[in-house]
């Protein structure tokens, strides 16, 4: 296993004072979502550093074995199907260790937040949830909670008051918002602080999702 993911930064004007973690979907790369860093429009003040790794090359089964970028494999599309616990567990590892580095350039782990979109969205509730510091914030994308039957005797207690934006499509045909509204109903019976919003799309982000974010992460980094 590489011990560190290639990544985009991108930097603020100013000293660094809060990082956003943002991990990508299937078959997608870091450039995916970092030309949107400008429409968040947060004021230089907050310092707040991107980062956007690169998920390992592996496997896909749901695309008949095909390399590419994907945090763990994908047997099928259906929520009942088999997960790829290795991989997931896997990619924790690495992310784990993005997050730390982050803490090792001066971040406290309480100014950063755990991002992704689809499959990233899936890693970051998983991640996010498990890590031993405390995090700012969680945000996912049109994603899930995955392996969610281990989530209740894993929890790390210092990130069960952490905030959650859950945000997804109510069209989206790659993974139906009904997954998302599963996961989402997982969380908050286990006690934990969700936010939950969709929006009149499919499986993409719209101007309203970009604002939404926007206005979350200039309140998680403004107290």
């Amino acid at each position: 296993m590489q011990q560190f993911l290639d990544s985009i930064e991108i930097k603020p004007s100013t000293n660094p004072k809060h990082s956003v973690i943002w991990l990508h979907g299937l078959g997608a790369d870091g450039h995916d979502f970092a030309d949107m860093v400008p429409q968040f429009n947060l004021a230089p003040k907050l310092g707040v550093r991107f980062i956007f790794p690169h998920a390992p090359m592996r496997s896909v089964t749901l695309n008949a074995g095909y390399r590419m970028r994907a945090w763990f494999d994908i047997y099928e599309l259906d929520v009942n199907a088999p997960q790829d616990e290795d991989g997931v567990r896997q990619s924790q590892e690495l992310i784990n260790r993005l997050i730390e580095r982050e803490i090792s350039l001066g971040i406290p782990s309480e100014h950063i937040v755990l991002a992704g979109f689809s499959q990233g969205g899936a890693m970051a509730l998983h991640c996010g949830l498990r890590y031993l510091q405390k995090l700012a914030g969680i945000l996912v994308l049109s994603g899930f909670l995955p392996l969610a039957n281990c989530l209740a005797d894993e929890i790390s207690s210092v990130n069960k008051s952490t905030a959650i934006l859950m945000i997804h499509g109510k069209y989206d045909n790659i993974v139906p918002i009904k997954w998302a509204e599963v996961s989402k109903q997982r969380l908050i019976d286990l006690g934990l602080n969700v936010l939950w919003k969709s929006y009149p799309i499919a499986h993409h982000v719209c101007n309203e999702e970009i604002l939404d974010i926007s206005n979350w992460l200039r309140k998680l980094f403004s107290t």
